[in-house]
């Protein structure tokens, strides 16, 4: 899967009605994802981690727990290609995810719930970005 079809599905299965949590994304991606085969299973879980690895910066995240920090980037991420791209222009634009604590952590565990549902085993998933908070270390060094 590249990042156009990763974006591509985000909006596809973006509900029409307000997902606080991304509940309701999650759900669609998951449906999505067990009718196809494995490799888009993870396919989708390596651009997820580079769409998080990248908002994974000091300017966005300094003031926030590890958990919380994670959370609302999986939340700037199930905004939408367009929003999470403003929010890489904008540092600024991060701040309402980081104050109200906007998260969407349901989409975090989209590959791994899928890839259990259509293999029936867990997967000890790696990819080839972290998106655990504070790992982008280029992100994090002092300017």
């Amino acid at each position: 899967m590249n990042e156009n079809a990763f974006w591509q599905l985000i909006e596809a299965c973006r509900p029409s009605m307000p997902d606080p949590e991304g509940d309701a994304l999650a759900a669609a991606l998951t449906v999505h994802l067990a009718n196809g085969p494995v490799p888009d299973v993870i396919g989708f879980a390596e651009q997820l981690s580079w769409a998080l690895y990248r908002l994974d910066r000091r300017e966005y995240g300094d003031d926030l727990s590890s958990d919380q920090f994670l959370c609302t980037r999986a939340a700037v991420v199930a905004a939408g290609r367009e929003e999470y791209e403003s929010v890489l222009r904008d540092p600024r634009r991060f701040t309402p995810y980081a104050n109200n604590l906007i998260w969407a952590e349901a989409l975090l565990y989209v590959p791994d719930n899928t890839y259990k549902h259509v293999t029936g085993e867990e997967w000890d998933r790696s990819t080839r970005y972290s998106y655990e908070s504070y790992s982008n270390t280029a992100g994090w060094t002092d300017a």
